[in-house]
């Protein structure tokens, strides 16, 4: 073999290593850009929550007016979840802030939790129509917030996956692809889903 030859060889495979390269980095960007969009999703139903909570606080306020820590507490929790999650859609990636609303999360669903069994309490607040709107629009917003959880957790199980897997994992760690975390509730109270029903 002549030194063209071997010189040729080199560049030839050189040339496949770099398209593989290539190929797994694109690969890993297109998983990567999915869970972005999978929490896309969960924002949008997040901000709608967010959106119904105050006014279901205030059409409970007329019947609840001895309430006022629950309720205070509600909207303060509302208010954290939703600061929480503002961070978290700049960055789905970001394990501290995904905990972060994880936490923040579980604190608004308890919160939540108490607002509506304290409500059980008021008959007069259980059959008003406001009320009976927002619990209905609530109680779909939070189903379909499980859907779009259950599309960001498969879309941050393949990602992870793919960076693991070698010889993925030698392009996720030059390029940094860092592990996303997915979107879990952890204490089993608040997996429950908020009872949103006065019947």
């Amino acid at each position: 073999m002549t030194a063209i030859n071997i010189f040729l060889i080199f560049v030839g495979v050189f040339a496949v290593v770099l398209l593989y390269g290539v190929v797994i980095y694109n690969s890993l960007i297109a998983l990567r850009n999915r869970f972005k969009n999978a929490f896309s999703q969960i924002d949008v139903q997040l901000q709608r929550r967010y959106d119904l909570i105050p006014n279901l606080v205030e059409t409970t306020k007329a019947y609840m007016k001895h309430e006022r820590e629950t309720l205070d507490a509600v909207i303060t929790a509302r208010n954290q979840a939703s600061s929480a999650e503002a961070i978290v859609a700049k960055d789905p990636g970001h394990p501290d802030a995904m905990k972060k609303l994880i936490s923040a999360e579980t604190v608004l669903s308890s919160s939540m939790g108490r607002l509506f069994a304290l409500a059980e309490n008021y008959p007069d607040l259980k059959a008003n129509q406001t009320m009976q709107q927002l619990m209905e629009e609530l109680s779909s917003t939070e189903n379909k917030v499980g859907f779009a959880r259950q599309a960001f957790n498969d879309a941050v199980m393949l990602y992870n996956t793919a960076r693991e897997q070698f010889p993925q994992n030698i392009i996720a760690g030059m390029f940094q692809f860092q592990a996303a975390t997915h979107y879990e509730i952890e204490e089993p109270e608040a997996k429950k889903p908020i009872k949103v029903s006065f019947n």
